[in-house]
């Protein structure tokens, strides 16, 4: 595998038996001391390599990186080959696929619909990641044999191969393979020493300049995926709003927000002439000015600590500075910013929480494991603390009973409205690894079947999306469980398993309950 400046290493394979248990004679890692396996590095240690070993050993295993990716892709080509379409339930029958209702690559057609979601599994990507994945190997597979080939070869980066594949891909099912073989033929000898963005700008040239009707075509349909949505970004609390149109839509556009946002900055605003144009473009759309128009509203899901709600300081009788994370509709906020947002909403004052104008409040407790304890408003909240326990003496009782817990179970199938709001509370969204489907979009599932004995209550639903909810109903081979804490267990036809935890489990800490810290090494971080 590498070999020079001082080092090398051979590799042998050879077909093991491997058992269940290590036999007689097998190495087993030491209990007694943290082991992980042999790294590279410690191999072939980095810091001993001269500058010029370095830059060497860096396009070796760039090489070697290309070689794996194309052989990830044949894995990916081969599992294909399992998992064609008659494996789903045909057409016109109850739980099929319907066609249109479900946009994925045209590429996949002819392979069960729930192959994306075994990959994703499998890899541990996500939908779309998978859905992009297994698009780029099966064209790479089955319609660019030379460009598979110098990945094979590790003459062409991952990156590169996905450009031309993708780019493939984008002129549909219908473009003349001879075009595409011409296309391949021209592009790929220059395409190692192209951008990956140039790459892709020259294998749309050629298809454009060997068949302009196609594209006139192509042109034609994409006017149809025309949309606006939310993409968030690397910058804290920070979002983008994506508006796809045409190119020359989209041109005046800028040109009219950047042309307005000019004016202000020569008429004396100081501010950056991004933050200028970014405002602009909020006013033309939100047009505060105009108050003909109805009041906005909207649902508004915060999820927090307790530490990130204390007091303001800077209040009399304040309790500390707030600490903790929040997340805001699933983006991470400080407990500053998170206050800031409630204050600006009036739905924090001195009394602590409470619904904004016009508005409504509920709170969802969360337990140490990040469970959902309760879904209660305000004024239920308050009146099981003044009730307290009823068998030990009201609410004076030290005697930690639950005052308050999931609604109870029913005898019907359908959950009742009280289940709904809090298993939607619970789940916010398809509980299925991966998947990013809102609650509002999702169906409350039996993961032990009502047909099955499967009880109409908290411990056995849970919120899945109507795909995941079909794989879970009509995919052969897959497996589904729900555990105590609400961890929700897939696995897939070929045995690997993904956990989907509950989303207040990754922001509440033990010692944030009360609850005892394990024996650990705790660092103090500054400012100490």
């Amino acid at each position: 595998m590498f070999e020079g400046d001082g080092f090398g290493v051979g590799l042998t394979v050879q077909q093991l038996d491997v058992p269940g248990v290590p036999g007689p004679g097998a190495w087993v890692p030491p209990g007694d001391r943290d082991w992980h396996p042999t790294r590279l590095s410690e191999l072939m240690p980095v810091a001993t390599r001269s500058e010029a070993g370095l830059a060497l050993e860096m396009r070796r295993t760039n090489v070697l990186d290309s070689r794996l990716w194309a052989h990830r892709v044949d894995l990916a080509v081969q599992l294909a080959v399992h998992r064609r379409a008659d494996r789903d339930r045909p057409a016109g029958r109850p739980g099929a696929a319907v066609p249109g209702w479900a946009q994925s690559s045209w590429v996949l057609e002819g392979y069960s619909e729930f192959l994306v979601d075994e990959v994703a599994a499998i890899n541990n990507f996500s939908r779309g990641e998978a859905t992009r994945f297994l698009a780029v190997a099966l064209t790479l597979g089955h319609r660019l044999a030379d460009t598979w080939a110098a990945l094979a070869d590790g003459e062409l980066t991952w990156s590169r191969a996905r450009a031309i594949a993708e780019e493939v891909n984008r002129c549909g099912p219908d473009v003349d393979p001879h075009v595409v073989a011409t296309v391949e033929a021209v592009v790929l000898p220059e395409a190692a020493e192209l951008s990956v963005g140039a790459l892709r700008a020259r294998v749309r040239t050629e298809f454009i300049r060997r068949d302009a009707e196609a594209a006139d075509k192509r042109r034609k349909e994409a006017l149809k995926t025309a949309d606006v949505f939310l993409r968030r970004t690397g910058d804290e609390g920070m979002s983008e709003v994506v508006t796809r149109l045409p190119h020359e839509a989209a041109a005046a556009m800028l040109d009219a927000i950047d042309s307005a946002a000019r004016t202000a900055k020569a008429a004396g605003d100081q501010r950056p002439i991004g933050l200028i144009r970014a405002e602009v473009q909020a006013n033309l759309t939100l047009r505060p000015w105009d108050t003909s128009r109805p009041a906005v509203t909207a649902r508004l899901t915060i999820l927090a600590t307790l530490n990130a709600l204390l007091p303001d300081p800077a209040v009399p009788g304040g309790g500390g500075t707030p600490t903790g994370v929040g997340l805001v509709d699933g983006e991470p906020v400080t407990a500053a910013h998170l206050r800031a947002l409630l204050a600006a909403l009036d739905a924090i004052g001195p009394g602590g929480l409470r619904a904004p104008p016009e508005g409504s409040l509920q709170l969802d407790l969360i337990g140490g494991g990040g469970n959902l304890l309760a879904t209660l408003t305000r004024p239920e909240l308050e009146a099981a603390a003044r009730r307290g326990c009823p068998e030990h003496g009201g609410a004076a009782a030290d005697c930690r009973c639950p005052l308050t817990g999931p609604p109870p179970a029913t005898d019907a199938y359908e959950a009742t409205a009280a289940q709904r709001r809090f298993l939607t509370s619970r789940d916010r969204g398809c509980r299925h690894p991966g998947c990013r489907a809102r609650a509002g979009w999702a169906d409350l599932d039996h993961v032990l079947p009502h047909g099955e004995g499967g009880a109409t209550d908290c411990d056995n639903l849970c919120c899945l999306c109507r795909r995941h909810h079909r794989l879970k109903t009509f995919a052969p081979g897959w497996a589904f469980a729900l555990d105590d804490d609400g961890n929700y267990l897939v696995t897939t036809p070929t045995g690997v398993t993904r956990i989907s935890r509950p989303p207040g489990s990754y922001l509440l800490e033990p010692y944030e309950f009360g609850l005892d810290l394990p024996d650990a090494l705790i660092i103090d971080v500054p400012p100490f």
